[in-house]
């Protein structure tokens, strides 16, 4: 054993030192493993990204113009009980035309604008793509795009509005970077142009340019092969062109002159900048007016002044060139029914065709759907629309929302206000400006509470309110409740005069918000901004799958109290105020309109399902309607008000009508259940039989010229006794 030991010591040593080489050697070998696996990787991602562009540029035919024309499918529209409204014919809509018949000024404005560098890149930005890829990595967007003219193109070609994935995107780019190779610039850029969407049903630059400019003076006899109107575009009307593809609805020179011409003057600031125009040429063309006459396209549809409205929707959501030829099967809002009820109403009330015109707008308060929408006399002869693009003084409908704004800060229904001429000190001014308010016909009650100047719409009581509760916080409210346009803040705002006006339907939209208790409405589907809802679903035309559902969205503005309190104090214009006239024998709510000179005429109100918003006056112009009632003046508590109260009857027999066309069915139902066993479910409201059989079938489909009468009405909502303090509601 002793002789044993001295060997098994020797050995000991040498055991540790395997160890310690096998701790180093797997370290020289990760290292060695990371110098060969870098390169490979990096390989990999090459022949990837390599793979990826030449399997997508199979892809590369299919972008053309021409060959989506060649598989383009019309779009069809159809009514809330699935009835067909219209189609949307791409070839009403886009005329291609070949680089050679565009304008060098309308080239040099759109690569100014969007491509500076659109000649020297090869398509793909990679300060771009890394822009976006930050923005959807990092913060959750999903809407950042390249920004060279290839990939806008390549984007719009590919009816990829709604996909903005970091994904779709690289496809994009590999897409964008193989056109620059296979196509030449100059075909790049007018299929681009030729794919644009310029709004007012303007799809494509030569739709463009026959819709804005085709009926000037300086353009007369252009849109024919021979003659395109694009090829005869100037600076001032290019760089408008320009600026509306940024946003179509927002720089529309139609419905935001303002706007058009500030986005305007940008185009063209950076033409000069990049010389592409002179400095005389920026002069000229800044000093030049806007398109007097914007005439879109025809449309097939029983609503057009409907259906340019929504069209416009379909191509925020789907893009332009799946909107008008990706075979959409679009169900609307639009209730074919209620609107030939208010095309009804306006005709049985302003017969006369040189006289003035009315704008109806009807919102379900529960969906916030559009259920009818008249935009004029007649869209073929005047196509825009005062529903949608015109903008109007809303006079004294404005106060509900005053007294709103009051209530929220404490003031009450009973407390006392001076009811006489009133001069104010405008806030701000240095020069003592005034801020003179008088009543209508100057009449004045010396003292008024608040509640009761709203039911006789006491013009110096509200100006006093509004100043005291601040047009600041007014304003602001106004915007919350459903306004999407400016609000103004100066003193006048307090009587209804704004600087820039509202359209009827945002009107309608935001007294939606009092007949929801205080809840904004809108959907997944709805016009931008959280406007009103016109889409309730869009599916394929040949397969009927699913493609989008509205879904609504509501969000709290002020209380169910508050909203109330208002609403009942709204009641009172109707049974005993300015408008007595809209009373129709079931809960009304509302609010008369009459702005300086009997120019804009309102009365906005709802009942316990519908908001409608009724606008009189001259469509081209403010002009004073001081004769046109029965040689007395036109004011909210008159046409107006009668409009309302006539359509409101429609309804009813058309509800009325309805439900006894499903209690038919329903009795027919349950007999041959008890006959044979067998049940079906009632149809709802908002279905359509399809044959118009079984007990009227689609039995709403025609509503008689004589209205029924309306069916006994409902109670009223009793007042809300915690609704803002002083003197009791009265309605």
């Amino acid at each position: 054993m002793n002789e044993d030991e001295p060997e098994t010591q020797s050995q000991e040593p040498p055991v540790a030192e395997p160890a310690a080489a096998r701790v180093r050697k797997p370290r020289v070998k990760r290292w060695r493993l990371l110098l060969i696996a870098v390169p490979l990787i990096a390989l990999a991602g090459v022949s990837t990204v390599f793979g990826m562009m030449m399997a997508v540029a199979s892809e590369l035919p299919n972008l053309e113009n021409e060959n989506g024309f060649k598989t383009a499918r019309n779009s069809v529209l159809l009514d809330a009980r699935g009835r067909q409204l219209g189609i949307l014919k791409s070839s009403r809509n886009r005329v291609l035309i070949p680089y050679s018949a565009i304008s060098p000024f309308m080239r040099n404005a759109v690569i100014s604008v969007e491509d500076q560098r659109f000649y020297e890149n090869n398509g793909v930005d990679p300060r771009g793509i890394m822009r976006a890829f930050v923005q959807d990595t990092l913060t959750g967007g999903s809407r950042q795009g390249g920004s060279t003219i290839t990939q806008q193109f390549v984007k719009n070609a590919m009816k990829a509005q709604n996909q903005r994935t970091v994904v779709q995107k690289l496809r994009e780019s590999a897409l964008a970077y193989h056109l620059t190779r296979k196509w030449s610039k100059e075909k790049i850029l007018s299929e681009y142009l030729n794919s644009i969407y310029f709004g007012n049903g303007a799809y494509g630059i030569e739709s463009a340019a026959r819709v804005y400019f085709g009926r000037d003076a300086n353009h007369v006899g252009c849109g024919t092969r021979a003659r395109p109107c694009a090829t005869e575009l100037n600076a001032p009307e290019a760089a408008l062109l320009t600026a509306v593809i940024a946003n179509p609805t927002a720089f529309d020179p139609v419905a935001h002159p303002e706007a058009a011409l500030r986005r305007r003057q940008i185009v063209l600031s950076k033409m000069r900048a990049q010389g592409r125009i002179t400095s005389a040429e920026f002069a000229q063309a800044n000093a030049e007016a806007l398109p007097g006459l914007v005439v879109p396209p025809s449309v097939d549809t029983k609503a057009p002044y409907y259906t340019t409205w929504v069209s416009q929707q379909l191509v925020d959501h789907f893009g332009a060139r799946r909107a008008f030829e990706g075979g959409l099967r679009v169900r609307t809002s639009l209730d074919l029914d209620f609107q030939e009820a208010a095309q009804r109403a306006i005709d049985q009330n302003l017969p006369n065709a040189d006289g003035p015109s009315a704008a109806l707008v009807a919102i379900d308060n529960k969906t916030g759907e559009v259920r009818a929408l008249i935009g004029g006399r007649d869209y073929q002869t005047r196509p825009f629309n005062l529903a949608t693009q015109g903008q109007r003084q809303p006079g004294s409908t404005v106060k509900p929302f005053i007294l709103a704004a009051a209530l929220k800060k404490g003031y009450g229904l009973g407390s006392m206000w001076e009811s006489r001429k009133r001069v104010f000190d405008v806030p701000g001014t240095n020069d003592g400006e005034k801020f003179t308010v008088n009543n209508f016909d100057n009449s004045y009650a010396g003292t008024r509470d608040l509640g009761s100047a709203l039911t006789y719409s006491d013009n110096a009581v509200f100006a006093a309110v509004g100043l005291a509760t601040g047009t600041k916080r007014i304003s602001k409210l106004i915007r919350k409740m459903g306004v999407r346009s400016p609000v103004s803040e100066n003193p006048a705002m307090t009587l209804g005069a704004f600087k820039q006006g509202v359209s009827v339907l945002d009107w309608a939209h935001a007294y939606e918000t009092f007949a929801n208790n205080g809840r904004r409405v809108w959907g997944t589907l709805s016009a931008p901004n959280r406007g009103p809802v016109g889409i309730g679903e869009v599916r394929d035309v040949d397969t009927n799958q699913l493609i989008e559902r509205n879904k609504r969205k509501t969000a709290k503005v002020i209380s169910p109290a508050l909203a109330q309190a208002v609403t009942s104090q709204m009641q009172t214009v109707v049974t005993s105020g300015t408008g007595k006239l809209a009373s129709y024998g079931g809960f009304a709510a509302g609010k008369t309109g009459t702005t300086e000179n009997f120019g804009d005429a309102w009365f906005s109100g709802f009942t316990d399902r519908y908001t409608i918003a009724v606008w009189v006056g001259y469509a081209d112009r403010t002009q004073p309607m001081k004769t046109e009632y029965d040689g007395s003046p036109v004011a909210g508590g008159t046409f107006p008000a009668q409009i309302w109260h006539d359509f409101v009857i429609q309804l009813q027999a058309i509800m009325e009508q309805r439900a006894n066309s499903r209690a038919g069915k329903d009795a027919g139902k349950s007999a041959t259940s008890g006959a044979d066993g067998q049940y079906s479910a009632p149809m709802s409201d908002g279905s359509s039989s399809g044959n118009g059989g079984g007990g009227g079938g689609g039995g709403g489909n025609q509503v008689a010229p004589t209205p029924a009468p309306a069916p006994t009405p409902e109670p009223a909502p009793a007042p809300d006794s915690s609704s803002g303090g002083g003197s009791t509601p009265t309605g």
